[in-house]
């Protein structure tokens, strides 16, 4: 998962929630830092009104006119939709308010978790773990999908080893990640690729350590789902959530 290391954002793991976490963002006028993709859904705290991000297949650029202070919390790849009760793929690109995808009176016992809490971190904490208790779990298989493809493997070898044909796998992930698994495994490439260039390894190393034909190839592929450069995110213009 991506992981900004300007004092703007800072993030920690949700208990509870394994492999969320949650996270806040202060944007100021002109900020135009994409927030990455990164196979995941997020719960969005903006003023007093929760939006749920759905996965995004392009860098997006939350443009502000006023500084504003952005709240999140951060599902693993995967498992939001179980949550949520919206097929990913109907969210792909998209900010929607809560109350357009969950009845009102539900939605507002959301809003208000989060709105009496100390912190809106800790308010979406709360509402998260209330919800997902009650919301059918996650296909287990979803986190060995993300975990495979993570390490490389590819997306015919990882249907294999689930049993499953390439059409039922491809359905499957439209519906936990937005997308198929070829650009699930495009999207976690590129995060790790930003994180090892991250920790100053070159950028040629980079791209054969992260599975890239060459740097070129690892050029392309960030420039083409970030809308910007390697070098360019690395000087700091690259953020996460919202």
């Amino acid at each position: 998962m991506p992981i900004d290391a300007t004092p703007a954002y800072r993030e920690r793991p949700a208990p509870g929630l394994p492999g969320a976490v949650v996270w806040t963002r202060t944007i100021t006028p002109g900020d135009d830092a994409p927030v990455l993709p990164d196979g995941c859904m997020d719960l969005l705290w903006i003023g007093d009104r929760v939006l749920v991000a759905g996965p995004d297949t392009r860098g997006y650029v939350a443009a502000r006119t006023a500084s504003a202070t952005i709240s999140g919390l951060r599902f693993y790849p995967g498992t939001a939709p179980a949550l949520l009760g919206v097929p990913a793929h109907e969210l792909r690109d998209r900010r929607v308010e809560l109350d357009d995808l969950w009845p009102a009176a539900r939605a507002r016992d959301l809003t208000a978790i989060v709105a009496s809490a100390p912190d809106p971190m800790l308010g979406l904490e709360r509402a998260a773990r209330r919800y997902a208790a009650d919301a059918d779990p996650a296909d287990a298989r979803l986190r060995h999908i993300v975990r495979r493809l993570d390490q490389g493997a590819s997306v015919a070898a990882t249907a294999d080893e689930l049993g499953l044909g390439a059409r039922r796998l491809h359905r499957m992930s439209l519906t936990a990640f937005g997308y198929g698994p070829k650009t699930l495994a495009r999207v976690l490439r590129m995060q790790r690729a930003l994180t090892l260039a991250r920790a100053g390894i070159p950028f040629a190393e980079t791209a054969f350590r992260a599975g890239y034909a060459d740097q070129a190839h690892l050029a392309r592929e960030v420039r083409g789902l970030s809308g910007r450069s390697l070098g360019r995110l690395l000087g700091g213009d690259q953020a996460s959530g919202a």
